[in-house]
């Protein structure tokens, strides 16, 4: 086992951490998941709750995440054992666990953003026209050879980038891949508000309702704000071992939660003054992307680029995030039991695959009910709704009670650098963030 922190791969780069990292924290979430919560929780009101929650107990427990990681210089597992021992590290090791089962699923549905980013120029939006997209997408995930393909090619580039490690992998993609997801971002939205009727939209997403906000708005905001920044998995963590003694941890904080949020709020300009241009009806999940979107594309000139390029946009949220979920499992198998690099890769990538085929499987009915869930859905669940939430509670209590002198180091750089907002920062820690996380966990336990 090497401890060494010498040996150990390093960013070549801030910037490259940065991208690393806020692709990490961007995802599928980020551009369906964002808008509709915004729409369905008060439009504007609702942006300025999750951007409070996100700058104060977001950056807090990325911030414990990463000085964590760095003072320790291993995977989740192994930087709780190096630190403290006892029970911690079981934390570290329900971030591997989240990492193995969420990316099974999620390698299942950003197969379908490839595949839907092909399908865009071969009759995808012909179909789409004729009002058929949601028979469309009904026969794709009902197709045992498609949804598998698509999702064995998705994960062989995840093992791929995965694989050339560290300076050579993730971090030169994700240097191409973040800038790529916002030029495109930017391209749909001057797309998207110059249609006729989209000032509707417009003013349905930003435009606070301060009538409904209520506590069910708090609870979105705080949810969105948390599972949005992939937090309690160890993403942050093993991101962070791979840092500099010189980076600035609290800036490096503030900076990928800010990104996350951008990428986040600009789908929403995306998606809303298209929907509302052409008078459809704005829905959750892989409804609005796979079957409201390709229709509202239909209606538009030159619509099957139009549609491949936000297939593209979401392939590269979701490859940014899934590289980062394989690279929390594959730090555990190097640090811990000293596999090499690609042995670790191609193995563990290998099997989240084969975990993964039930999922590709469960939509199209398959595979039996889980409790009355898909079996996709019952990854999903317990994964986001049992194991994160944990995760959460458990680093932010860790900082704030028992490792404190050691994380306020870290953060300052032995005292090198000020941060102002430690005392906050402490107590958010301490208490707000884990009883934020801690509603989180019990209002999603209702199976």
């Amino acid at each position: 086992m090497s401890n060494g922190i010498e040996q150990r791969e390093q960013w070549g780069s801030r910037m490259g951490f940065i991208f690393a990292a806020a692709g990490s924290a961007v995802g599928l979430g980020n551009i369906w998941k964002f808008p509709y919560m915004v729409g369905a929780n008060g439009g504007g009101a609702f942006v300025v709750i999750y951007l409070a929650i996100v700058f104060t107990i977001g950056v807090s427990v990325m911030l414990a995440e990463f000085a964590i990681g760095r003072n320790a210089g291993l995977n989740a597992v192994g930087s709780f054992k190096k630190i403290k021992g006892g029970a911690w590290p079981l934390v570290g090791w329900m971030g591997v666990i989240a990492g193995f089962l969420i990316l099974s699923f999620y390698g299942v549905v950003a197969g379908w953003t490839l595949a839907y980013m092909v399908k865009s120029f071969t009759g995808l939006i012909a179909i789409a026209a004729e009002g058929k997209a949601g028979d469309a997408f009904g026969a794709f995930v009902s197709n045992p050879t498609q949804v598998i393909l698509w999702q064995a090619i998705f994960m062989l580039m995840t093992i791929w980038i995965v694989y050339k490690g560290i300076g050579s992998g993730i971090e030169q993609y994700c240097k191409w891949m973040m800038p790529g997801l916002f030029l495109i971002l930017l391209i749909l939205i001057v797309r998207s508000v110059t249609l006729e009727g989209a000032g509707k939209g417009l003013e349905f997403y930003l435009k606070p309702d301060f009538s409904k906000v209520h506590g069910g708005v708090f609870l979105a905001a705080l949810g969105q704000g948390f599972f949005s920044l992939s937090l309690g998995m160890g993403c942050m963590i093993t991101y962070g071992s791979y840092l500099s003694k010189k980076e600035v941890l609290p800036s490096a904080a503030v900076t990928v939660s800010f990104l996350d949020t951008c990428v986040a709020f600009l789908a929403g300009l995306v998606i809303f003054p298209a929907v509302f241009a052409f008078g459809v009806e704005p829905g959750a999940g892989p409804g609005l992307t796979f079957i409201t979107l390709p229709s509202v594309f239909a209606k538009m000139p030159g619509g099957m680029i139009w549609s491949a390029l936000f297939f593209f946009l979401l392939f590269l949220a979701a490859i940014t995030s899934a590289i980062s979920l394989l690279e929390v499992c594959v730090a555990y198998f190097k640090d811990e039991l000293g596999w090499s690099r690609p042995k670790a890769t191609w193995i563990l990538g290998l099997v989240i695959f084969l975990l993964g085929v039930p999922s590709a499987l469960s939509l199209g009915g398959h595979i039996p009910q889980v409790a009355g869930k898909d079996f996709l859905d019952a990854v999903d669940f317990v994964s986001s709704n049992v194991l994160l939430p944990l995760g959460g509670i458990f680093i932010s209590l860790f900082v704030g009670w028992v490792w404190l002198d050691g994380a306020e180091k870290e953060i300052t750089n032995n005292g090198t650098i000020p941060f102002g907002f430690m005392t906050a920062w402490v107590w958010i820690c301490r208490i707000v963030a884990p009883v934020a996380i801690a509603y989180i966990f019990f209002s999603g336990l209702k199976w």
